[in-house]
């Protein structure tokens, strides 16, 4: 029985020291595919393996930079980088500067922060609505409480009558229908 043991003690000793037990032998504890976020939202989490999800989409697109800044300014990146899933209309560069000038930079400014929530968010449904699922006449709840109605008119979707989705776009947290308008809420009763 002691020369099985002592095998056995041996093997085992040698098992526990060679493992990787969470260290990198420099005495630093083994990085992990989760970063620490020191109380930072989702994202602040790396990862830089898995589909992106519609912030990283969005930033990673030279086409949403003033939408980017906005979500920003208004402090909605950790809001749309959770798991979802959620639907985003998302206005090109080019659909802000159809709005009267001076507006973004307005919306951008501290004390208008409440406002620029509120029509980001009138951007933003809970769910995945794919191209193909939105229909004539159908009404979406909108994250602030209001409504957006799809029409279709010559094969394209249409958001409000006044916004064309141009492009759809997979994230990992739902879908972009990226949108040639900006999208403004009604006045609230």
């Amino acid at each position: 029985m002691k020369k099985i043991t002592l095998p056995i003690l041996c093997s085992l000793f040698f098992c526990l020291t060679s493992c990787d037990n969470g260290s990198n032998n420099t005495g630093e504890p083994a990085k992990t595919e989760t970063a620490q976020t020191n109380g930072a939202g989702q994202s602040a989490v790396q990862d830089d393996a898995s589909q992106k999800n519609i912030v990283q989409v969005a930033v990673g697109s030279k086409d949403h930079t003033t939408l980017v800044t906005a979500v920003k300014a208004a402090e909605l990146v950790d809001a749309l980088s959770n798991a979802g899933p959620f639907t985003v209309f998302a206005p090109t560069n080019a659909a802000f500067d159809k709005l009267p000038a001076g507006t973004v930079d307005g919306l951008l400014k501290p004390e208008k922060k409440e406002d620029l929530a509120d029509i980001l968010q009138y951007h933003v449904s809970v769910g995945v609505y794919k191209a193909e699922q939105l229909q004539e006449g159908q009404t979406l709840g909108q994250v602030n409480g209001g409504n957006i109605t799809i029409t279709k008119k010559d094969g394209k979707i249409i958001v409000n009558g006044t916004a064309t989705v141009i492009a759809s776009i997979n994230a990992s947290n739902g879908i972009i229908h990226v949108i040639d308008g900006v999208l403004l809420p009604p006045a609230k009763k």
